[in-house]
Order: structure tokens, then sequence, then C-alpha cells
């Protein structure tokens, strides 16, 4: 794209100079304009005269009429021809002008370079134009997104001050599930916009969300260190809110997350998750054995869009071998990227089987990541004997993919059995 660049200019350049310099170069003076014309009127006479002897000769005119016509091509001749040639001076200048116009041609194209290189913005230029591409990309492949992510990511390194570039870099990565790449651009937008504690808060928030979903719901030092940073900026950022809410009630500490899950209600009343927010507190307060207060609680329709309905259980070979507090973790992805993040994820244990559970936008892992965006999912429910998300050998898994339905269409629950051993 660069080269692009310089070579249009270079061309437009070019062009330019062709106006200024056409004239000093072809410019025909008035002088030479008539001896040229007196060359031609000259060449006209002769050759009509040739004509007339000719005639002559052959008989067609007569001797006095041969004459008068000679005599009157002579006099139209001298009508013609300019009585003295006065001699023409020479305008001063043309020379200079020749030289100045050579100059011109090769100090204006290399003036013009340099002087971008120093106080050009191409970096920004080419930073607008990988945004504009990865939007025309969207709905292209993930290798093509990939490619324009890191082309992006490169030009960001050698002019960082772009926060929109790192957002959209970040937003990126989130989407192509590069969630490692996706934490470190949302941090490095939080040191863009540092100024702005509110600004910064938010990308540290959204930095915390993507390094959970690259442990896959795990609560690393990298995402508790994002928190942390967060909320020391805002502690009521709304990113970092929902995820200690999440963890609190994987953990069933629901009290602890039904006031982090709260909180978000209250200092964000516009939360465009605002109904899974509260469709959660509502099954905290469930899991508590507890009615959830009426001016928090949703009407259930509204609270529980499109999504799964499972009968979850376990293979009655397996009962013996399972102790009643074995983690259960049951996880939602889309079916079109099975290894990707989760769009729903719940918690209980081994002592719950068999259990009924609808996964709706109450399980999301974040508002960018929701199951009713989806058409079909995977659900996977894992037994974990270390309480790891991630696979361990010696876990017990079962899995179904399934349409993802609202619940007025959603008829009987889908029937998943855990009936799978790992081994790897």
């Amino acid at each position: 794209m660069t080269d692009t660049f310089w070579i249009a200019g270079t061309v437009l350049i070019l062009a330019a100079l062709a106006f200024v310099l056409y004239p000093v170069f072809f410019h025909k003076p008035k002088a030479r304009l008539e001896t040229d014309f007196r060359n031609h009127n000259l060449l006209a006479y002769r050759t009509r005269l040739k004509e007339l002897d000719d005639e002559h000769e052959a008989g067609i005119h007569n001797d006095e009429s041969y004459q008068q016509l000679k005599e009157e091509l002579a006099g139209s001749m001298l009508d013609d021809v300019p009585e003295e040639n006065v001699a023409q001076r020479r305008l001063p200048g043309r020379r200079s002008a020749v030289v100045v116009a050579l100059l011109a041609i090769l100090v204006l194209p290399i003036g013009t370079y340099f002087g971008y290189q120093e106080w050009g913005s191409m970096d920004q230029v080419e930073q607008f134009i990988a945004m504009q591409e990865m939007n025309a990309a969207q709905g292209d492949q993930a290798a093509r997104m990939a490619e324009l992510a890191d082309q992006l990511r490169d030009r960001l390194e050698q002019s960082p001050d772009n926060a929109d570039g790192w957002a959209m870099l970040g937003q990126t990565y989130m989407r192509i599930e590069r969630y490692d790449d996706a934490a470190n651009a949302y941090r490095r937008l939080a040191e863009v916009v540092s100024v702005e504690p509110d600004a910064s808060a938010v990308a540290l928030g959204l930095a915390a969300q993507a390094a959970y979903f690259g442990s896959e719901g795990e609560m690393t030092p990298e995402v508790t260190a994002a928190i942390n940073a967060a909320r020391e900026l805002n502690p009521d950022e709304v990113n970092a809110l929902g995820l200690m809410g999440i963890n609190a009630f994987g953990q069933k500490n629901y009290r602890e997350a039904i006031e982090y899950w709260k909180r978000i209600t209250e200092v964000a009343p516009d939360h465009p998750q605002l109904a899974s927010i509260r469709g959660g507190i509502d099954e905290a307060y469930r899991r508590l054995g507890e009615t959830p207060p009426e001016q928090v609680s949703a009407a259930p329709e509204q609270a529980s869009g499109p999504g799964v309905s499972l009968r979850v259980s376990l293979d009655a070979g397996l009962q013996q071998a399972v102790k009643d507090d074995t983690v259960l973790f049951i996880f939602a992805r889309p079916a079109a990227a099975a290894g990707g993040a989760p769009v729903a994820v719940a918690r209980m244990t081994a002592a719950d089987l068999p259990a009924e559970i609808r996964l709706d936008d109450r399980y999301a892992m974040s508002p960018e990541s929701a199951i009713s965006a989806q058409q079909d999912v995977v659900v996977v429910a894992r037994l974990s004997r270390t309480g790891s998300v991630m696979p361990q050998p010696g876990d017990w898994e079962g899995r179904v993919e399934t349409a993802v339905l609202p619940p007025a269409e959603a008829g009987a629950p889908i029937e998943l059995v855990i009936n799978q051993e790992l081994t790897n």
C-alpha cells in the first residue's frame, strides 16, 4: 500500500510539472512562425510557376496569357510576404527557465519524499487503511482476519498512540479467539488512555476478560492482576465486577456473586446484558434457597432468551467411581468452532446429577459472547477430578451438539450423558 501511495504521488507530480514545462521546451517564437509561413508561401509560388511553365510548353497558354498569369502570381507572392524582414530580438531568460525546469524535475520529487518522511503521517494512513481492510474482511475466513490483525499490530507498534486502533485490534483478536493477543492489545489501550482513568479501567477490565477466556474460566494471576488494576482506577468497572461475580458463583459463593452483579445493575442500568445479569442474580438466590427480591427479579421469559435446555446425567457404570463433591463444568461452544471460547458456562457438582439446566445468556461469560447469538452449539459436561476447567486425564465427559432455540420452541430437554473417561 505504501508503494502504491508513492507511485501515485510521483505520477501526480510529473503531471503537474508537464503543464509547467511544456511551454518552456516546446514554445515556438513569433519570428520562427513567420519564417515558416514565408517558406511555405515561397514553396507554393515555385510549384505554381512550374505548373505554368509546363502548361505554356504544352500549348495550353499563349505567350500573352502566360505572361499575364506569371505577373499575377508574382503579385500574389509579394502580398503574402512582408516587405521587410525585421530582425527579432531574442528574449532573455529562456536558458534559465530550462535550467530551473530541470532542477524542479530532480528536486521536487526527492524533496517531497523526504519532507513527507519527516513531517507526514504515513503511519496513521497505514493504520487507517489496515482498520478499513479489517472491517471489510469481517465476513472472510479467520486466516485473513488474523493476517490483517497482525499487520495492524505491527503498524501500531511503530506509532502506538492510536487508541481506536488498539481497541479494534483487541476486538478482532477476541473474535478470532486469540485471547492472549487480545489481552495484550487491551493493556496497550489502557496505557494510551491512561490520562482518562475511567477509560483505562474499562480497557483493563477487557484485558482481564480476554485473559479469563484464554484460561478457559480459570482465575489465573494474570486475570486477577488485570481485575485489581481496573478496580484501582474504578471500583465499579463492570467487566471486572462481572468476572468476579462469575468466579464467585462458580465457587458457590452465591451471596458474593449477588453483590457483584447487583452492583452492575446499579452503576450501569443501561448495560446491554442487564436481563442476563438479573437472571444470574435470580439463579444465585434460588441456589441459596431464597426467593429473589421483586425489584431484582426479571420476568422468566425476558431473562431466558434463546438457549439450550438440558438434562445432564451420569452413566450408570460410572456412578460408583465418582464422588459427590466432584466438580461438574458444563460448557457450550459454537458448533462452527468447537474449540473456541464458551458462550455459556455453568458449574455444579456430581451430587446435583441428574440435573436439568437451561443454558442461556444468564450463563454468558461476557456480553460479546452470548449463546443467543449462535444457531448451533456443542455442549460439553465434564466431571473434573482436580476441579480445574482444563481437561485432565481421569476426568469424565459427555457431549452433544444441538440447536439454540427460544423457550417456546425448545421442547423436551436434550439428554446429555457423561459416559467417557479422558485418557490424555
